[in-house]
């Protein structure tokens, strides 16, 4: 009992009452002012473009999601299949229902931008919370109500992870491709080739970029988080079912998301400073948490294990602001080496990426000992569900994000006064370190929660241990190191592809429609938002499958031990080269912001035009490649612990 009330049901009142939050934010936002009607004919054309590229998505993934259902209903069991598709229709809403927020509250933001940052950042932080809190009130209703329908029989839970992965996955790796295909084809011509602005309504593709935002940086980091928030409670539920502690995890979850809740009255504009104001916000969320988990479970193990998982996600938010924040060392270390060229400004912006994973990886190996010194494999679990906890927060910062993006794109697309553009310069410099962060705390989320998961796994497949002198293990152990790789190179060609017939598509504009790069033209921006949509599509499949399917054939051909090496390498792989990717990219990314805001030459210089050649490359590395593989390793862990039993049954064995 908590305070009262039943674990589970006190986590459903909890997430219906973070849904209700969020209907309340979300007419908050829609009552305010949308500006002129040249702004809300900005801000249409990019609500259409996100609104149909989702809805081509998810027709795209119908077919898939129909067989996998078929699959583990036939395979595994009809609740599984049940709850698969639960979880599915729970993540894609999740996704949709930001990214709606997100496309109305952009405008929105830039009309509060005329009367100032106060207001502007008010305007932001709401809609960015509708995200969070959806995304959690979410995971919460449907955790705690598939546990009551299925009489607390955890293994169809595990379904419902499987379903919350898989959109996971195709929402990043899609939302991925589409978002930096359009950002780089616009860069290469419009900032590079023709000299002019980044949201100048002369480029063709200036539209399908700011899409992007919203089906990358929106849809799809809801997608993520929502999925590593249930997967990782889920695992944590089946490493307690021994112990008779199952519920504890949704619980510790519940006093989060109603800590987020309030935590996030807390974020206003605190002495002008508005990243300071998020930290306030972050810090209440922490404070509140632990002291209901203090009146719940005492001075206890788990109050201490929850303790670390909160400590975790503050030491994550400053390391991340640290190697990409634009007062910082790192960035501008990075921007200076612009000044000699292109190739300097790319070696260290990757010794940059590089040093970064040190501290992360310190932070999470120093959470796992403690941790488990406190409560075992179990404790660790509990940890990862207690930094997932403060999901709700943390999205809403991320989701803050694109929408200032948006907001400066369409206050210079409408051509609004210089004080309305620099209170959307200052949104969007902040927006830029919070997605950045944010990441960070996804990634130490992914790699917690996939020990969680894979942990679960060993518990169902019967593994005490795994030797590593084991030729099977062996194999699994290097196909694993290999996956992230693999995908990651997969994604980032994707992008380059499709950023190729961006680039083609607006040189021909170019060239062919009179009168284009003097402002008396028209650009097609729907031909542009059509080519990215189609082609993150038609090369999301191939990544998608790999995903699904790897650990599938590994445990069918070499066993379940040789599976557990290949979990156990794509976790460490995975959470170093997305460290590494994220942060380089967010660092070449601030170190050009860094120039143009007047720094080493200013817009225009050549320090600037290497440093633009240095965030095209980190692009697709912050924003595709890195942030995916946190639903790779999610999705590995997640298909085998379900199909687990099944494997153990059939597996060839040919080592």
């Amino acid at each position: 009992m908590i305070f009262g009330i039943d674990e589970i049901y006190f986590a459903l009142a909890v997430g219906i009452l973070a849904i209700l939050y969020s209907a309340y934010l979300v007419f908050s936002v829609l009552k305010a002012p949308k500006g002129n009607e040249r702004m809300q004919s900005i801000a249409k054309a990019i609500e259409e473009g996100a609104n149909a590229y989702l809805m081509r998505q998810y027709k795209t993934l119908l077919p898939i999601v129909i067989v996998l259902a078929v699959a583990l209903y036939y395979f595994v069991s009809q609740a599984t299949a049940l709850a698969f598709l639960v979880g599915v229709l729970s993540s894609a809403l999740a996704g949709y229902i930001g990214m709606q927020t997100s496309v109305r509250g952009n405008v929105r933001v830039a009309d509060a931008a005329g009367k100032g940052l106060r207001e502007a950042l008010a305007m932001a932080f709401k809609g960015g919370a509708v995200t969070g809190m959806a995304l959690v009130g979410l995971g919460l209703i449907g955790l705690s109500a598939l546990y009551i329908i299925f009489n607390g029989d955890l293994i169809p839970l595990t379904g419902y992870g499987f379903g919350a992965s898989l959109i996971s996955l195709f929402a990043r790796v899609g939302g991925g491709i589409y978002t930096k295909a359009a950002d780089v084809g616009a860069d290469l011509v419009g900032k590079i080739e023709k000299g002019i602005p980044e949201d100048d309504p002369r480029n063709p593709a200036v539209i399908a970029d700011n899409v992007g935002d919203n089906v990358g940086d929106c849809a799809g980091m809801a997608a993520d988080v929502f999925e590593s928030f249930v997967v990782t409670v889920i695992a944590a539920m089946l490493l307690g079912s021994t112990a008779n502690l199952v519920t504890l995890p949704i619980a510790i979850a519940a006093l989060g998301v109603f800590s987020g809740v309030i935590g996030s009255l807390f974020v206003r504009l605190w002495n002008k400073n508005i990243m300071f104001s998020f930290y306030v916000g972050l810090l209440v969320t922490a404070v509140v948490m632990l002291l209901l988990t203090f009146l719940y479970t005492g001075f206890s193990q788990y109050f201490w294990v929850t303790a670390i998982g909160a400590v975790v996600t503050f030491l994550l938010f400053l390391i991340t602001e640290y190697y990409t924040g634009m007062q910082f060392g790192p960035v501008r270390k990075v921007a200076e080496a612009a000044s000699t060229g292109a190739g300097t400004n790319l070696i260290t912006g990757l010794a940059v990426g590089m040093e970064s994973t040190l501290l992360p990886v310190l932070v999470i190996i120093a959470a796992i000992i403690l941790s488990f010194k406190l409560a075992g494999l179990y404790g660790v679990a509990l940890a990862a569900a207690a930094m997932l906890s403060l999901s709700g927060f943390v999205i809403a910062v991320d989701s803050f994000g694109p929408i200032t993006d948006n907001a400066g794109g369409i206050a210079e697309m409408s051509n609004l006064p210089e004080k309305v553009r620099k209170v959307t310069d200052q949104l969007d410099a902040v927006g830029n370190t919070t997605k950045a962060t944010t990441k960070g705390f996804a990634i130490g989320g992914a790699a917690l929660g996939a020990l969680a998961l894979f942990a679960a796994f060993a518990a169902e497949s019967k593994l005490a241990s795994v030797d590593l002198l084991s030729a099977s293990v062996v194999v699994g152990l290097f196909i694993g190191a290999l996956l992230p790789f693999i995908f990651s190179s997969l994604l980032m060609l994707a992008v380059g592809k499709a950023a190729f017939e961006i680039v083609q598509e607006v040189r021909r504009q170019f060239k062919e429609i009179k009168g284009l790069m003097k402002g008396t033209g028209k650009a097609d921006y729907a031909k542009c938002v059509d080519i990215s949509t189609a082609t993150a599509l038609r090369e999301l499949a191939l990544p998608g499958a790999i995903a699904v399917f790897t650990p599938l054939i590994v445990g069918y051909l070499f066993g379940v031990a040789a599976l557990a090496g290949m979990l156990a390498g794509a976790i460490a792989s995975g959470l170093l080269l997305a460290l590494f990717m994220c942060t380089a990219g967010a660092s070449w990314d601030n170190a050009k912001k860094y120039i143009e805001t007047g720094n080493l030459g200013g817009k225009g210089s050549d320090t600037h035009k290497a440093a633009v050649v240095g965030d095209t490359v980190g692009d697709p590395l912050k924003d595709t490649a890195g942030p995916a593989l946190n639903a790779l390793i999610k999705v590995l862990n997640t298909v085998s612990l379900v199909f687990a039993a099944a494997l153990l049954a059939k597996s060839l064995m040919l080592i």
